[in-house]
């Protein structure tokens, strides 16, 4: 499916999530304030208390639809992706619907809210999520029914026969559900003999002209080689001549796992390659919420934060906060913050102990390591050592979840793949903190920190969160 046709019909999801918010109120408005009342006198249990005026509850309702939108977006439930499965039919509206209604209960909660009644908040998410899954699943079982009986499809004619061009073909089936249909092939090659592939006629070049006249061509697809872009000229310009859109594999280009868009600089199209996260939106969400959630922390921890400090005081010679220069975004350098773990001259005898080191690659780790103080092995083993990093959170230097700060002498010792998790915000957890943190070798370390750029979403961000908190009050993996 192609991306702008997958916003499209992402933006046309939310706004029929929206609708449905609304009705899914009206309707509980409905049954709490109407029918409800009127089965009390045969079912006493029922209540049959009268609600405020529907008038009343539309600044409420206004509410809840762009919570929905927004905790919607904010968890990649609008992303532009095909929707075929029934599974995530399900899913979606089910993580969508449950953020929102704790998000939805907090702030009557601070607002004071306590006219609005509860059960009509129950009765709505119930029929909210009723009518979202049935609209999703709805459209997975007779949208490509409905597209083909209106005529309503997209029709691509793709000029070449080779693998990728059939690899691309089989992609533009899969999404027949969103109307896009092959027309047919076109061989490149001079001689070309009257053929089928997949079901479908083999054109020749000299055909193209009378096919664009004859049938409905909306777009012609090119999958060739880069040698025979050049002689294909005169087919792009019998295309731009009569408004047809072309488009063209980027075959030429030795990328391999990269996000390929055009930006504009100015009026001066740039096309762009990456392969780190790109929704300037969800990353803009994502450090706004690691701000205000450290703001709060540092804030609600201070008295913890300030009896660890006099413990690391007390317990040996030394400063009860260590800094450290770490990498962070880009290779930025900034000073790392942390409670002392370890005796003051720490650095000056780690060259001691190198033949010691337990880990491989380029860092150093050792499970017993004499220059860890008393105080400083049960903070290290609960991570309360890593606390004062909130304060880096809040400047920006890092995020809650990201790959961990390198050093910089470690990151002169990476192989060139290892250097793009320099790509991501550093953070306090991440996949790694999961599967071992302190257990796992430096290869498989790498690995989950390209897994987790790779897959970036503020989702996975909450679920990394969630399930890293008990790893570490249980002190699982801890060095």
């Amino acid at each position: 499916m192609f991306a702008r046709r997958l916003r499209v019909i992402s933006a046309v999801l939310a706004a029929v999530d929206a609708v449905l918010a609304v009705a899914a109120f009206v309707a509980a408005y409905g049954v709490r304030g109407e029918l409800l009342p009127s089965l009390a006198e045969s079912f006493p249990g029922l209540p049959a208390g009268p609600l405020y005026p529907f008038s009343l509850y539309v600044p409420l309702l206004g509410g809840i639809v762009g919570t929905w939108l927004a905790t919607g977006y904010l968890l990649g439930v609008y992303r532009p992706r095909e929707l075929r499965e029934r599974r995530q039919a399900v899913l979606d509206p089910t993580r969508q619907i449950v953020a929102g209604a704790l998000v939805l209960a907090a702030g009557l909660f601070f607002v004071k809210g306590f006219y609005v009644s509860r059960l009509l908040l129950l009765l709505f998410v119930v029929f909210d999520w009723m009518l979202q899954v049935a609209a999703r699943l709805a459209y997975i079982e007779w949208g490509p029914r409905l597209r083909e009986r209106l005529g309503d499809s997209y029709r691509i004619l793709m000029v070449g026969t080779g693998a990728r061009a059939q690899e691309l073909a089989g992609m533009i089936r899969e999404s027949r559900q969103a109307g896009l249909k092959l027309a047919g092939w076109v061989e490149t090659s001079s001689a070309t003999a009257q053929r089928e592939l997949d079901g479908l006629p083999v054109h020749g070049l000299e055909e193209v002209p009378r096919l664009l006249r004859e049938q409905v061509i909306d777009e012609v697809l090119f999958a060739v080689g880069r040698e025979e872009l050049e002689r294909l000229e005169d087919l792009f310009l019998r295309c731009e001549e009569e408004g047809v859109r072309t488009r063209v594999a980027l075959e030429m280009f030795p990328h391999q796992a990269s996000q390929v868009f055009v930006e504009h600089l100015g009026a001066v199209p740039l096309l762009t390659f990456s392969t780190t996260p790109e929704d300037e939106l969800r990353l803009f969400a994502k450090r706004l919420l690691d701000a205000v959630g450290a703001a709060l922390l540092l804030v609600a921890l201070s008295p913890l934060l300030l009896l660890l400090g006099v413990l690391v005081k007390l317990s040996s010679r030394g400063p009860a906060l260590y800094q450290q220069e770490r990498c962070g975004l880009g290779g930025r350098r900034f000073a790392l913050v942390k409670f002392r773990s370890m005796v003051a001259d720490a650095e000056q005898r780690q060259a001691e102990l190198a033949p010691l080191n337990e880990a491989d690659g380029p860092v150093f780790k050792m499970r017993r390591d004499p220059r860890v103080t008393s105080v400083g092995r049960w903070m290290r083993r609960l991570s309360l050592d890593e606390l004062p990093q909130l304060w880096n959170i809040l400047k920006g230097d890092m995020s809650f979840v990201g790959p961990r700060p390198p050093l910089p002498q470690e990151v002169e010792r990476y192989e060139r793949w290892q250097r793009r998790r320099l790509r991501m915000r550093p953070g306090l957890t991440c996949l790694w903190a999961l599967e071992g943190r302190s257990e796992l070798s430096f290869a498989r370390w790498m690995e989950l920190d390209m897994a987790y750029i790779d897959n970036w979403s503020l989702w996975l961000d909450l679920k990394i969160l969630l399930k890293t908190i008990p790893r570490v009050l249980l002190g699982r993996g801890a060095a």
